[in-house]
């Protein structure tokens, strides 16, 4: 009996309180200790940027002792490593780096950064100088003055050596029995021991919180929401190339048939889940907005304003795929020093062959979308043919064959000049500028039906 009724409350404290208890002498109980762990195992990005964001915020909504960066980076982006050092810094819960097994870079920073550093064996840290992201090459020395004086500065916040941590970045910096000219300094374990930049050689989680005097924990890991998980599902280039795909193909099928809203809210739609989830990573900023949108812009004008397809239309082009390129990539402002090759070619390839199987697609399926019953309850997609009846023609059969030229541009339709008077005529959908020698091909209507004659 007394053992059904000790499962019973075990139960009880479990699902209605959360979390293990223990009863005291006094009745009350005793919550267990919440150490949060972070997993910092991928390039330190805008993405990752954003993770720590979120973790830390969580781990101070669950009130926790300590938190353990589960840490394995060959670095990244150095405006996000200066963003989360400082969000480490500043935090009132302490951090510890577990590194397990590389901390070089932005990651070697971001560990110097947390209250204690532990290794896994094997591990190293160091490494730091800033390299270009296409080339791998050092990046010139503005950025590398800049890495050396945050790198001197955590070190000095956190009581560790900061010509060490500056040796890490700066390879003429030479520190007797730790490094020589021309070789940035990279410790192992025992030598980060030794010079103070590891506290022990651990070989996992329990160990650091037991080295820390924390009995009666429960270890949390960091676990995206399904907001994140939605968004992380949109940063997959495949879907972004689908949604560059719905963006081309809904502001096409609007221009031919204006009015009927659905290809432009689908348009729409598919331009707000493309940049939101860029926007929110810090990805995409506004500048990449503005010129996406002054893309759109400019292709209007074109189409609907100037005659002719000339430096509006390229320029709108240009811009509408430079702003969903931009969007994809971590750049500042166009700086695109710390951008990989590999990104910047996933990110030009996605756009490029998405633009291109749009195109495809809305060429070959076009002619074909008028016979889909569907479309045709939204539009009219049949011709009111003379042998079936329908003679409301306000043209002579003289005019059939008569030879002019476009009065105005035809999009595809505008006026034409035959024989020096005026007529309303339509192109059979081509695009006809104005100038250019048509012929009538049918009279029918109440517009001439001409095509443009190809010299």
């Amino acid at each position: 009996m007394k053992l059904v009724f000790g499962l019973m409350l075990y139960a009880f404290v479990v699902f209605e309180g959360g979390t293990i208890g223990f009863a005291q002498e006094d009745g009350t109980v005793d919550s267990l200790k919440t150490v949060y762990v972070l997993e910092m195992k991928s390039d330190i990005d805008p993405r990752m940027n954003r993770k720590v964001k979120l973790a830390l915020e969580d781990a101070a909504k669950r009130e926790a002792v300590m938190i353990i960066v589960h840490m394995d980076t060959y670095g990244g982006a150095v405006t996000d490593a200066d963003e989360i050092r400082t969000l480490f810094l500043e935090s009132p819960v302490p951090i510890h780096s577990f590194i397990d097994k590389d901390a070089a870079s932005a990651g070697a920073l971001i560990s110097i950064a947390c209250d204690s550093i532990y290794m896994a064996r094997g591990g190293s840290i160091g490494a730091a100088t800033v390299v270009m992201g296409g080339t791998g090459e050092a990046a010139p020395d503005k950025y590398q003055s800049y890495m050396r004086s945050i790198m001197r500065s955590t070190a000095e916040a956190r009581g560790r050596d900061p010509r060490i941590a500056e040796a890490m970045v700066d390879e003429d910096i030479e520190i007797e029995e730790i490094s020589e000219a021309g070789e940035v300094v990279t410790f192992s374990v025992s030598e980060a021991i030794q010079h103070g930049f590891c506290e022990a050689e651990v070989s996992s989680i329990d160990e650091i919180v037991e080295r820390n005097g924390i009995q009666d924990y429960e270890i949390h890991y960091y676990s995206p929401s399904v907001v994140e998980d939605i968004i992380s599902f949109f940063l997959n280039p495949a879907v972004s190339g689908f949604l560059i795909l719905v963006i081309f193909a809904g502001i096409y099928f609007e221009i031919q048939t204006p009015g009927i809203g659905f290809p432009l809210a689908a348009s729409g739609i598919a331009i707000l889940l493309y940049f939101i989830p860029y926007y929110l990573t810090g990805l995409a900023s506004n500048l990449e907005l503005v010129i996406f949108v002054a893309g759109v812009i400019l292709l209007a004008v074109e189409i609907f304003v100037i005659p002719g397809f000339g430096v509006f239309g390229i320029l709108g082009i240009i811009c509408i795929l430079a702003g969903l390129t931009m969007g994809m990539l971590p750049n500042e402002q166009f700086d695109f020093t710390f951008v990989s090759s590999g990104k910047l070619f996933t990110a030009l390839l996605t756009v490029i062959v998405s633009a291109i199987v749009a195109t495809v697609l809305i060429f070959s399926i076009t002619p074909k979308i008028n016979q889909w019953e569907s479309f045709s309850r939204l539009s009219l997609s049949t011709t009111q043919q003379k042998t079936e009846g329908y003679t409301s023609s306000f043209y002579s059969d003289d005019l059939l064959g008569k030879q002019g030229i476009a009065h105005t541009r035809l999009m595809p339709s505008g006026r034409v000049l035959i024989d020096d008077e005026m007529y309303d005529a339509y192109s059979r959908g081509e695009f006809i500028d104005k100038g250019e020698k048509i012929q009538v091909i049918s009279t029918e209507g109440t517009s001439l039906k001409v095509k443009k004659i190809v010299v």
